[in-house]
């Protein structure tokens, strides 16, 4: 018991159930990749690099933000500020997750393991872009945006331009929501040495580069449908993403923020997992 609830905390602290963000994503590409689903173990070891990488990720994360965290009235009650769990439990689980990426990219294929230490130093140098520039957000998307690319490299073991498109749709609409995100901090930010779009441009300014990154991402996401012949079920997938990012911009004003965890973690969850239904039927079907 006294390493289950530390892990079961640590679980939590990184909302471990937001991988879904991403990861339908990473099928889907590597669904597009292989011209169906790949064979089990490519697949598992994707969904495993995944697992790792975020966790390994989310963990670093709290790690590097754990002094900023006990100061922000929102953030002071988290696992490693309030002593729930260690630092050097959260450094142990940040070093296992870590391996678990790299040890499953060493399963999947050769290119995959090179890239494993490099994709690492970018999860983790992104918690320190808040320090130093106001356009963390975008970085944090990249992030995110690695997944499909990723997992385009483990089935096929090359680079084309479907996953460098998802890669840039994902990045546009991570950066999009973390904008955001990002605006129930603004206060804080102004009072700290921090950086965010929503200090630098107010929070309507960032409210509207958030709108405008997500309009760029749904034309992404038609430049997709077209390159990859898409069929109707895709294209009602698209019309009910740009309603629910429609939607997800209606919860959230400038002299209104109490709607934001609505609008990041609900609608989010729901179009990543969107997007993977329509185009996996869309494609399954038709060959």
């Amino acid at each position: 018991m006294r390493f289950f609830q530390p892990l079961k905390t640590t679980l939590e602290m990184i909302k471990f159930e937001h991988t879904v963000f991403a990861l339908p994503f990473a099928l889907l590409s590597a669904l597009l990749a292989s011209g169906g689903w790949p064979d089990a173990p490519t697949l598992f070891w994707i969904v495993i690099a995944m697992v790792g990488a975020r966790s390994a990720a989310m963990t670093f994360n709290r790690l590097a933000d754990r002094q900023i965290d006990a100061e922000n009235p929102r953030t002071k009650m988290r696992a490693l500020p309030t002593g729930e769990i260690t630092v050097s439990f959260a450094v142990l689980f940040t070093a296992a997750t870590a391996a678990l990426f790299v040890g499953a990219a060493w399963k999947l294929n050769p290119l995959c393991f090179k890239l494993s230490l490099p994709v690492l130093a970018i999860l983790f140098f992104y918690s320190y872009t808040k320090r130093f520039t106001s356009y963390s957000h975008l970085v944090l998307g990249i992030c995110l945006g690695m997944a499909p690319l990723g997992a385009w490299i483990a089935v096929r073991g090359d680079v084309a331009l479907t996953p460098v498109l998802l890669c840039l749709i994902v990045t546009l609409w991570t950066a999009g929501f973390d904008i955001i995100y990002a605006c129930q901090d603004v206060k804080f930010d102004e009072r700290k040495p921090l950086f965010s779009l929503p200090k630098r441009l107010g929070v309507r300014g960032a409210l509207r580069v958030s709108s405008g990154a997500h309009v760029v991402m749904l034309l992404l996401l038609l430049v997709l449908f077209v390159r990859e012949g898409l069929g109707w079920v895709s294209l009602a997938g698209v019309l009910l993403v740009a309603a629910l990012l429609w939607y997800e911009h209606s919860l959230v004003r400038p002299d209104d923020l109490s709607r934001v965890n609505a609008s990041f973690f609900t609608v989010n969850g729901c179009i990543s997992v969107l997007l993977l239904l329509a185009v996996g039927l869309d494609k399954l079907t038709s060959w």
